[in-house]
This record gives structure tokens, sequence and C-alpha cells, in this order.
């Protein structure tokens, strides 16, 4: 260290004695416990979530015994990301969506708690930065049973603020403070834990390494504002129809995106001091009130202090609030001045830039020597107004699953891992993994999940879709090629060479009741077209189907639509129902609705193939049935049969996911007969590691379907919204139809509000079982993943072009634009 010509080493000026215990000892003989605080993630939490957090910490903090220091400090730090391209597995689009982010600048948070049990003689030390070479005996009011009850206090405050569910505690261990890279080491360091560095102070400035140091300080009243709050207003993704809130200190942590620590300081003394010192103080001020008006306002300031905490049972404390920056070009360290005094000022504070204390207020920072402070620079207020400056939030966390999907953090553009399948149904959040999807045409829909349903893919799982306008063709194509046709199978129904099944058909011969259910549905829809059957109809096809799996079983049947027709017109028709009434069963009415399916009918090819598709091990299939869509004989067998294509994979292949999505084909099965069969559906695959995604654009469609809202939605645990700017009119039918609290409400209409204008994405709303787990999502992608994901004709056009011409290699093709695109801005 270096200190105005002298030279000393950090050693000697060091404040702390040892650690252990998981405490941290001074060399004042004040004890420190430290915490790693996890917060709620920004734009989560709204102003109800804000005040409970806030009456936690006040719980929590009013525990504490006198003289005692809370210390929460928060660093942010410039970070580039590091992409992930060693693995193995990693496929070309997900490498090239990790390259796209490489190099990208964000700001990683920290925040921890220091809880430090100091003396009174300790905190009303005066500043001197000798006191930092003082190697004080130890006081004798610290002691081994003053230690035990101080360690079961803090044991309670970190209960309490647990359980508020908003906050987590974990306690700091002796190796997290003194190792190569820990706690203590990054203090000194500011974050660079792989070198030590030089501390200099000259002419009023300090400097660690090349870096200097910029001090902005709240200690004083006058700096405050009249009032303050848990929760401030966030204009720019506030509306006229919504408030969008952050914590009121959120200006001086995630939302400064310069390197900076955040301090926040509650001093704990007797309060029957503080209020005797204060009637001392009132006394005085009036008694010189003839000589100066100023005693006489001074002096009224101070009995309404005493009388607000006398009349409201408020307890008195001293509080004060720093932030330290740094910059190792002068030039920058300018601008984040000016940043830094900003960021005060939108708080209604003024900024008031500290050089003198610079030293001093560092090393009180350090944890472990928070007794240090000098008493000069706090202020007399309450906790309730002092934990108003605490940060609330931090940048979106990563989700500690193995099985999830890259989107991006909307506030630091940094892609972060998310599961909104497995960790959410293990933590109970939810108790299904089934989605709905709502994005209005032209809201990136069909491009969202292409780019959601091909990172489940390269998760092994194996993926069905319905769809209707092509919108998966490129990533089928693409899937195809890099599997040399072993998956990637793409389906389209053409009235030369319409889709056939045999749903009767199965390859062991064995018919679960899953199977039986799917078919039993089958007929009953060819036959009352989306009429529901009554109970005695319903009991009747039950029964032919069972007797009828028997014939296949003993080998009188191949199993197919035809010989189910005539099994029921002839075994079944002549010996079963030669005694029930026609009211009871219309053998006849049913035999000829049923007829067009029969050998020789308009659609004897649907369900008679003799062609067995190996679907069961296609891990990408996809059926385009937009030709039948206008159809209403066709639509809903087909997406009856796919379907049933689908829960055989559910039944037989244990322990793999399977995934069901359903664009706009989910019209096909919302009508009242298929009320049973849907819901029957999706309780099926919960059960068996399967999730069904259904996705739609038409807000009408949803308010129109009871189906819909009864069973679809209600058995769909995560919702997920694009931009919704063209249903805005119609917003509170949304709210009712997915049963929105006022907080997603607020969240959704943020979405599409763009805080960087300069970058390339779309955004998604997320919403996790009850309301309480919901957050916006940037999707941003790769120039590579969106040429084969677009929908957009002229760009698919162009990209097929080059496919043919080079041969039909679909990867070489989007590479090839990708490349010419990317050198555009340059040229």
């Amino acid at each position: 260290m270096y200190n105005a010509g002298k030279i000393t080493t950090l050693e000697s000026v060091f404040p702390l004695l040892s650690v252990e215990d998981n405490c941290i000892i001074s060399k004042q003989g004040d004890i420190t416990v430290g915490f790693k605080v996890t917060l709620p993630e920004i734009f989560t939490v709204g102003s109800m979530e804000y005040e409970s957090i806030h009456a936690s910490w006040l719980k929590a903090v009013l525990l504490l015994p006198d003289y005692t220091i809370v210390h929460k400090q928060d660093w942010i730090i410039k970070e580039n990301y590091v992409p992930n391209v060693n693995q193995d597995d990693l496929t070309f689009l997900s490498k090239s969506f990790e390259l796209h982010f490489n190099e990208r600048p964000f700001v990683h948070h920290t925040c921890y708690l220091l809880l430090t049990k100091t003396s009174r003689e300790q905190m009303r030390r005066q500043s001197s930065f000798n006191s930092l070479v003082k190697g004080n005996i130890i006081p004798k009011e610290i002691n081994g049973e003053t230690k035990k009850r101080f360690l079961e206090t803090v044991g309670q405050f970190q209960s309490i603020v647990n359980e508020s569910g908003f906050i987590g505690l974990e306690l700091i261990h002796n190796d997290e403070y003194i190792c190569e890279d820990g706690i203590l080491q990054k203090h000194f360091s500011l974050c660079k834990t792989d070198m030590l560095q030089d501390f200099i102070l000259k002419d009023n400035k300090m400097f660690i390494g090349d870096n200097e140091l910029c001090l902005h300080t709240l200690s004083n009243l006058d700096d405050l504002p009249p009032s303050v709050k848990t929760e401030s207003r966030f204009a720019k993704l506030s509306t006229d129809r919504n408030d969008c809130m952050l914590s009121y200190s959120s200006p001086l942590t995630v939302l400064l995106t310069y390197d900076h620590m955040y301090n926040q300081y509650i001093f704990i003394e007797k309060s029957e001091n503080i209020k005797k010192m204060l009637e001392t103080k009132a006394k005085h001020m009036f008694s010189f009130h003839r000589f100066s008006r100023a005693n006489s306002i001074n002096s009224d300031l101070v009995n309404d202090y005493l009388n607000a905490a006398e009349n409201f049972k408020l307890t008195p404390c001293y509080a004060h609030f720093n932030v330290i920056s740094w910059s190792n070009n002068s030039g920058e360290l300018d601008k984040i001045k000016n940043e830094v005094g900003s960021q005060i000022s939108l708080m209604d504070c003024k900024p008031r830039y500290n050089t003198i204390d610079v030293p001093t207020l560092f090393f009180a920072a350090c944890p472990g020597a928070e007794g240090d402070f000098p008493s000069e620079e706090r202020f007399l207020t309450f906790p309730e107004h002092a934990l108003c400056f605490f940060s609330g939030e931090t940048s979106y966390l990563s989700s500690p699953s193995p099985f999830g999907f890259k989107l991006v953090d909307p506030l630091t553009a940094k892609p972060v891992h998310v599961d909104i399948s497995d960790y959410p149904r293990e933590k109970g959040i939810i108790s299904n993994r089934n989605k709905f999807v709502l994005g209005p045409s032209g809201s990136g829909k069909s491009f969202f999940m292409n780019y959601i349903i091909r990172q489940y893919y390269d998760q092994q799982a194996h993926i069905v879709l319905v769809d209707m306008g092509n919108s998966y063709q490129g990533i089928a194509n693409l899937i195809q090629a890099q599997t040399k046709g072993k998956d990637g199978v793409y389906f389209t129904y053409k009235e030369d060479a319409p889709i056939s099944f045999n749903p009767f058909y199965t390859d062991d011969g064995f018919y679960s009741e899953d199977k039986k259910e799917t078919l039993k549905t089958i007929i009953l829809q060819l036959w009352k077209r989306g009429k529901e059957a009554d109970v005695s109809e319903d009991t009747t096809i039950s029964s032919s189907l069972a007797k009828y799996i028997d014939c296949v079983k003993s080998g009188k049947y191949v199993p197919s639509f035809n010989t189910y027709y005539e099994f029921m017109r002839d075994d079944y028709g002549m010996n079963e129902l030669k005694h029930v009434r026609e009211k009871e069963f219309d053998l006849e009415n049913f035999l000829y609705v049923l007829l067009p399916y029969y050998k020789g009918g308009q659609y004897d090819y649907l369900l008679n193939s003799n062609m067995e598709l190996d679907l069961l091990h296609k891990r990408f299939i996809v059926f385009e049935i937009d030709a039948v869509k206008e159809n209403k004989v066709l639509f809903p067998i087909v997406t009856l049969v796919i379907m049933e294509a689908y829960l055989n994979k559910v039944r037989r292949l244990d322990g793999i996911r399977k995934v069901l999505l359903l664009e706009e084909a989910w019209k096909a099965i919302a009508s009242e007969s298929m009320a049973t069969y849907v819901h029957y559906l999706f309780k099926t695959v919960r059960k068996q590691f399967g999730e069904i995604i259904v996705v739609s654009q038409e807000l009408d469609d949803l308010i129109s379907s009871p189906i819909v809202k009864k069973t679809i939605i209600a058995n769909s645990d995560c919702k997920i919204l694009l931009d919704q700017s063209k249903n805005l009119n119609k917003f509170d039918e949304i709210q009712d139809v997915f049963g929105l609290t006022d907080k997603e409400k607020a969240q959704i209409y943020t979405v599409g509000r763009s805080l960087d204008p300069a970058r390339k994405y779309r955004q998604i709303w997320i919403g996790l079982g009850n309301g309480n787990h919901s957050k916006v999502y940037d999707v941003e992608v790769s120039e590579e993943e969106y040429l084969a994901y677009t929908t957009e004709q002229s760009e698919k056009v162009e990209l097929y072009d080059i496919v043919k011409r080079n041969g039909g290699d679909l990867e070489s093709a989007i590479k090839q634009i990708a490349h010419n695109r990317k050198k555009e801005p340059s040229q």
C-alpha cells in the first residue's frame, strides 16, 4: 500500500483478526456473520410483494440486539458472455446460438448480508484512518456468552427472512471467506481474484491497481426526499394501462450498469439512549431559539421525530448508504460519476460526491470491518424508512435443472437456462407439464415454437406436431438431413396422396385401456359428428370393441376399420344387438353413416392403411394437415388418429419425454363430444412423462369454446403469451380465461416494449402455476436459427433456391445466407 509517499503493507492495516466458526472476528473484537442473499428476479415482483419483503426485513431487523450493524452489500460487475461450444453433442443450431452471444457484455449481480455485533464505544467512533492500524484489546463486552446469544439471534433472523418466500439467506462458511477467490479477496481486488494489486492513497484519491475509486454517499437527511417507499415506477416499461414496479433502490443496483458496489447500513443502538440524547438536544436548541430561528425549527423537528417514535411505536436507528464505483479510465470514470449521480437523482435524493472518506468507507465496507464505520457519516431514521433503500431484486437466474432451453434476460441481454417443465413440477409449482400458447398473427408464435421444439429435440425428446401452414418444414428437413432420414419425418395431406392410418393395429397385439378409449372416441366421432353420444351408445361401442379385439387376438379378423365394420354388421349385429331396441342403439344408422370409411367408400383409405408406419422410434414427426382444416368430417378424425400415434409413444416409451404440439388443430377436438376424451388425454400424459402444447392465435376461439377453458387451459399449468398489443381492448377477457392476477397482467403489458431497440428479438410471457411464478423473456436467436425457423415466404424461397443449387444441403445453404447477412452491416 502506498500512502502519501509512505509504503506500508496491507497486513498492518487489515482490520480483521481471524475467521472461525463461520464468523469473522475483527481486531476490535466485533463478530460478523455473513450470508449470501438470493433476491427475487427483476420484473417478477409487484407492489404487494415489495411490501411483504419489506415487512420480512423489518421483522428480522427488529429482532437483533443493540449495537448490531446490518450491512447489505450488492456487487454489480461487468462481464462478457462465454459461449459453451465444447460439448460433443452440441448441434449446428445450438452452437450458432452460443456464438451469437460470444463476448456480449452484461452485468453480474451478487448480494451479501453481514450482521456485526459490536460495542457501544466502537459504534460511536469518529472517522480516523489510523483506527485501521490500531491493535486494540478485545472489549470485555464481547465474550463467549455474548457470541452465543448473538448467533442464536442471527439464526432466528435467517429463519424469518427465508420464510418470507421471496428472499433466501445462505450462511457463508469459513473457506468461502479466505479461499483464493473468497469473499475477502474479492473485496480487496474489486472482484478481480486472479491477482492482488497495490493500494494507493494520494491527493484525496484511492487506487486499487489501475482502478480509481469513486464514492457517492447518502449520509445526510438534507440529501434525502421527504418520503420514501418500498417500490417505484419503472417508466420504460410502464404505460397508461399499467405500472411496472421495481424496488425503490433499483437505480443503484441492477439498473446501474457499471462496476460498482452498493452498501446499505443500518446501525441498531439502544433506543432509550437515542431518545434521551434527542430530548437533551431538543432542549438545548430550544433554549437558544432567541438567537436563531434555525434552533427553533430544529427543536421542532427533533420533537416531531420523538413524537412519531412514541405514537407509532417506532424504533430509532442510524443508517447510511453509499455507492463505490471504479474504472481504470479517467474518461469513463467521469461518465460513471455522472451516471451514479443521475441514478441517485431518480430516487429523488441529492447526489453527494465524496472524496475525503473513500479509504475509510471502503475499508468499513469490508466484510467483518463494519465496526470501523465512522459515526459522523450516519443519519438518524427508523428501520421502516432505512429498509426502503435495500436492494429488492436481481437479474434473471438460470435454472439448476439439466433440462430446459435458452432464453434471454430482458435487462442484461444475457442468455439464461430456463426449465418450465421438470424443475417447476419437482418443486410443486406445477402439477403437469402441459402448455397453452396464445399469440396473435404476426407475434412470432410459430417462430418461437420452432425455437423451443428444436431444443426439446436436442435433449432426446420424442415430438409429434400437428401443423397447418408448413411452419415446421424447415426444422423437419434440417433434422432429416442431419440424421440421414432417421428422424425429421414430414407428412403432408394431399388429395392425390392422403395420409392413411390403421389405429386398430398394434405391433404386439396388446390393447391397453388407453388404446380402447382412443378407438371408441374415433368411432363415436365418425358416427355422431361432434354430437354427444348417449349412455347406451357409448356402452355399446365399448362392448363391441372389447369383443372385436377378442376376435382379432383369436385370428378371426386382421385389425382394420374394414374388419371392425364387418364385425359390427355381421357378428355383433346378428348376435349382440338382435334384442336391443333401435332407440337404444340404431345399428342401421351406425352402418350407414360409417359406410364412407369402409372399403369402396369415399374415405376408405383413412383408417385402413396396409402399411404400418414406424412412428414409434421416430423422434421428430410433423403432420401438416392444412388441406383438411375446412373438412368437418376429416379434420377431427385425422387429428384424433395422429393423437393416437402420440399416445402409442406415451404408452410404450417409458422414461422418455414425449411432446405433442397442436397448432390450430386443437379446434378439431374442441367439441362437447370430445371433452371427456381430451380431459382423459391430458390426465394420461401427465403420469407418463409427456406434455401437450396447444397453440392458438385467435382469442375469440378461446372465449367461445368451453372445452378450451374447462379442459385444455385448466389442465395446462404453463401459460405462454406473446405480444398481445392487438388484444388490448379484449384483455379483460384474456385475464378471465387464463385466471391471471393483476401482477401477471401488468407483466404481459410490457411484452413488446423494448429496452434495447438495437437488438433483434421477440418477447414472451411465461406463467407457471397459480400466479406466483411468471416472467417476461426475450427470444433472441442467431442468424442461422432465424433462417431455419422463419415462416416468411420470400426468405424460404431464397433459402430453398440455394438448397437446390448446392445439391440439397440445407445446412450449407443456411450457413451461406447467414454469412452474407453478417457481413452486410460492415460493408
